[in-house]
């Protein structure tokens, strides 16, 4: 197994699917291409998958983990769409979403979703939702347009020394950086690089992993089309082999306070659940994951932590919770919004 292959399962926390025989509620109807739930938003050449609902400023915006997908986020995009606007979406190459142009870069996809979001009319400022790989992706749309965000949470987010399970061993996300330079995002496509989408169908006895289960059996349906697809394999490949760069620049430099004032809300599970047959010890790993967590909270000095009593996918163990910290942030950055300045009538 190389190096980018092991990273890649290490980032796949939880199988998307088992092909197994039985009865799925979900399995018959996933030979069938569902309609998007959002729009496809053009952007020069290719389309990004966007799904918004509910009402108010500011915007919440939700930046998914690998093996995700929009309609993953249904059960905090129900929640949070009573309180203000939210927009779930999929990165280039994944669900509905066209491949875009590679390397899929921190860079390539913040330029995108700020477009996306932007020729739909969804204005910022916004509160960015990072879950698993989407947190570093936030944390990086944050440093580089700090004008246009007014919250961030972070949702059991990866860390830039975060050590992951890769053949029993435990490796830092960072390891397998070369120094190579990040090349400039842009929007139009090459030649080579124009979408050809096929249509797919996961068997029909494909059923979920828990906690996927716990969706609605269409949204279900929806994430074994999605995780078929052939192009996902790609846009996460190119995904998993850029992000060890940022978290390298980010480890060779103080990341303390370089959000600044951003309110920010960490939400971190409980236990890390590393088992005893690893090169290092379950306990020492334990240990500086919470510490690396901390570390996120100290990004913003307006930053808190909540240890949350779920696994990994608490966006669907426990949306409350995950809900709960978004609007904490949607207050904040209301109460900090400037009030429009009234104008006497001459």
């Amino acid at each position: 197994m190389t190096a980018l292959a092991a990273l890649a399962l290490a980032f796949t926390l939880r199988p998307a699917v088992v092909h197994e025989a039985g009865r799925s509620s979900a399995g018959a109807a996933a030979s069938v291409e569902p309609a998007p739930l959002g729009p496809l938003v053009d952007l020069s050449g290719h389309r990004l998958h966007v799904h918004c609902s509910g009402k108010g400023r500011p915007t919440v915006v939700v930046e998914s983990g690998f093996d995700e997908f929009s309609s993953d986020w249904a059960l905090v995009q129900s929640r949070v769409g009573a309180f203000t606007r939210i927009c779930t979406y999929d990165r280039a190459g994944h669900a509905w979403s066209d491949p875009g142009p590679f390397p899929r870069t921190f860079d390539q996809i913040t330029l995108e979703l700020g477009d996306a979001l932007g020729r739909l009319g969804e204005n910022p400022p916004y509160v960015l939702v990072g879950h698993s790989f989407g947190g570093p992706v936030v944390r990086h749309f944050a440093a580089v347009h700090p004008d246009e965000v007014a919250g961030v949470v972070l949702v059991d987010s990866a860390q830039e020394d975060q050590r992951v399970v890769i053949q029993g061993k435990a490796v830092r996300l960072r390891a397998s950086a070369s120094g190579k330079p990040i090349p400039a995002p842009r929007e139009y496509l090459l030649r080579s690089e124009q979408p050809r989408r096929a249509r797919v169908a996961p068997p029909a006895s494909a059923v979920v992993e828990p906690p996927l289960d716990r969706l609605p059996p269409r949204l279900q349906q929806m994430h074994l089309w999605a995780a078929a697809r052939p192009e996902l394999e790609d846009a996460q490949g190119s995904e998993r082999e850029w992000s060890p760069e940022y978290f390298a620049r980010w480890a060779a430099a103080p990341q303390e306070g370089s959000l600044g004032e951003i309110p920010l809300v960490v939400l971190t599970r409980a236990e890390g659940g590393y088992g005893g047959d690893l090169d290092v010890p379950a306990s020492e790993l334990e240990a500086e994951r919470r510490e690396l967590q901390r570390r996120l909270v100290r990004l913003s000095r307006n930053g808190r932590q909540v240890i949350v009593a779920a696994g990994h996918d608490m966006h669907l163990e426990a949306p409350d919770a995950v809900a709960q910290a978004i609007r904490e942030v949607v207050d904040t950055a209301r109460r900090r919004s400037p009030r429009p300045r009234h104008v006497a009538a001459p």
